[in-house]
């Protein structure tokens, strides 16, 4: 099935001649983070925004974390090699750490001032971070 997925997804990136970095910011990334914003939508409805919170920091180190070191484990044993040769990071990976970087800080930032409590008016910069974030990727992409 994921096989699947990803073939048509390389499709509709060939027949639109969307890069494929493009792709994975937007596309294949919502599409993998549906399932946690409807677990930490309930979780905040139900009463309880610290799960939610947790939840939304919590998954997304996992799949680095868990996810990369499980990726590079599979890579190595395919290609039984006793080392991978090193990865390149490309610019929106990059970015994208960066970006990852300057979340949390400004998150950690922003609790330190406020009581370790993160105003709800404090969601707009989330999402102009986000924005920022597809906006200097796409640039990227389209200018290496």
């Amino acid at each position: 099935v994921i096989g699947k997925l990803v073939s048509m997804l390389e499709f509709l990136g060939t027949l639109t001649r969307i890069p494929s970095p493009i792709l994975g910011m937007t596309v294949l990334a919502w599409g993998n983070s549906m399932g946690d914003l409807s677990a930490n939508i309930a979780m905040a409805k139900k009463g309880m925004p610290d799960m939610a919170t947790t939840g939304c920091f919590a998954g997304p180190s996992f799949n680095l974390l868990v996810g990369t070191g499980l990726g590079f484990l599979s890579l190595q044993r395919k290609l039984e090699m006793t080392y991978i040769s090193p990865v390149t990071l490309t610019p929106s990976i990059r970015i994208g750490f960066l970006f990852i970087l300057i979340n949390c800080s400004s998150a950690i930032i922003c609790g330190m001032f406020c009581k370790w409590e993160i105003p709800h008016r404090y969601s707009y910069v989330f999402f102009a971070m986000y924005a920022v974030y597809i906006f200097v990727c796409v640039k990227a992409v389209f200018l290496t």
